[in-house]
C-alpha cells in the first residue's frame, strides 16, 4: 500500500517551470529517497506535500485521500534551513513545538527527555539555543520534528552538517521509525547514505521525474555488463589469448593482493557461460561477480543524459 500518492503535479513561477507533470507513489513503512541537483525541484516537491504552497495541476494523496489541510499534523517535517529561536532556552523550545503538534505538557516533557537522553544533549536543557553547536541544534529539530509520532516524515538534507558518528546515529534513528512503521521521505546529496537506508528513490532533473524505482532494482537495471575476475595464474595468459580483444578485458587491482583481477564485457548469458569456461582452461577463477553499478555513477548518468 502506497502511503503517499503524487499524480501529476506541476509549479510554475513566473515562466520558470520548477515541477513538470511529476508523479510518485511512496509504499507504507519504506525510506524514499528524493534526489536531484540543486534547482531540479525537490524542495518545491516537498513544500506542496507539506500544503507550504499549492500546485497548478496534480493532486496529493495521504494514505488513499486528498491531502488536505488537517492531513498536516500527519506529517514531520524538518527544512533544510533549520530554523530555531536562539534567545529561548532548548527545552522550553522544543516543548513549545510539542506542544503546537497537540502533545500535553506531561507527555511531551516525558518524550523529550528520553529524547534528549538518547542524543546526548540531556544536560542542555537549560541553554539557549544560540549557545548549541550546528550538529546540537540539528539534533534538536529533529527530535521536535519525530517526537508526535507522524505517520508521514519528511526531511530534507538530514545529514547536512554532521560528523560521521552522528550522521550515523541519525541514520539508525530513521531506520528505527521506519521499523516502528513511520514512512520516510528524505531529500538528499549523499549517495552513500542512498543505498544504506533507502527502500526507493526517484530523481528529479530539470523539473522531471527522469528515474524511479527500488534501490536494489536501480542498480541491476543499469548495469553495464561489466564483470569481474579475480584469478590466481599468469595474467600474461590472458593477455595473448583471443578473449582479450573479444571481451575487452582490462586489468583492475584486486581487492586482495594474492589475486590479479580483470574486468570484462559480455553481452548475453552464453557469453558468460563461454567466457568463465575459457579463462578458467587459462587461469584459476577464484571469484566471478557482476559489477553492479553504486548511485553515485547511476545519479551522473542520469543527470547526464548518459543512463
Amino acid at each position: 500500500m502506497d502511503l503517499l500518492r503524487v499524480e501529476h503535479v506541476s509549479k510554475r513561477y513566473a515562466g520558470h517551470t520548477a515541477l513538470d507533470d511529476v508523479s510518485l507513489a511512496v509504499p507504507q513503512g519504506s525510506v524514499y529517497g528524493l534526489l536531484g541537483p540543486n534547482g531540479a525541484g525537490k524542495t518545491t516537491l516537498i513544500r506542496i506535500i507539506n500544503r507550504i504552497t499549492a500546485p497548478d495541476e496534480g493532486k496529493v494523496f495521504l494514505a488513499g485521500r486528498e491531502l488536505s489541510a488537517e492531513d498536516v499534523c500527519r506529517i514531520g517535517y524538518l527544512p533544510e534551513e533549520r530554523g530555531l529561536y536562539k534567545k529561548m532556552k532548548v527545552g522550553e523550545q522544543a516543548l513549545y513545538f510539542a506542544r503546537l503538534k497537540g502533545l500535553s505538557k506531561k507527555e511531551a516533557t516525558a518524550r523529550l527527555k528520553e529524547w534528549f537522553v538518547k542524543f546526548g544533549i540531556r544536560d542542555w536543557w537549560d541553554k539557549k539555543v544560540e549557545e548549541l553547536s550546528k550538529g546540537m541544534a540539528q539534533k534538536v529539530q529533529f527530535i521536535v520534528t519525530v517526537l508526535h509520532r507522524p505517520p508521514l516524515l519528511i526531511f530534507d538534507e538530514p545529514f547536512s552538517g554532521f560528523d560521521p558518528i552522528n550522521a550515523e546515529l541519525l541514520k539508525n534513528e530513521i531506520l528505527a521509525l521506519r521499523d516502528e512503521g513511520a514512512t520516510i521521505v528524505f531529500s538528499t546529496h549523499n549517495m552513500s547514505s542512498v543505498e544504506e537506508i533507502c527502500d526507493h528513490i526517484t530523481l528529479i532533473n530539470k523539473s522531471k521525474n527522469i528515474l524511479s524505482g527500488s534501490v536494489s532494482e536501480i542498480r541491476r537495471r543499469h548495469g553495464e555488463n561489466l564483470f569481474r575476475v579475480d584469478f590466481t595464474g599468469e595474467p600474461s595468459a590472458l593477455e595473448h589469448s583471443p578473449l582479450w580483444q573479444r571481451f575487452g578485458i582490462e586489468h583492475e587491482n584486486a581487492a586482495e593482493e594474492r589475486y590479479r583481477t580483470v574486468r570484462l564485457r559480455l553481452e548475453t548469458p552464453q557469453e558468460i557461460r563461454e567466457a568463465i569456461g575459457a579463462i578458467n582452461s587459462l587461469v584459476d577463477i577464484r571469484n566471478f561477480s557482476e559489477v553492479i553499478p553504486d548511485m553515485n555513477d547511476i545519479f551522473i548518468r542520469a543527470v547526464n543524459g548518459r543512463l
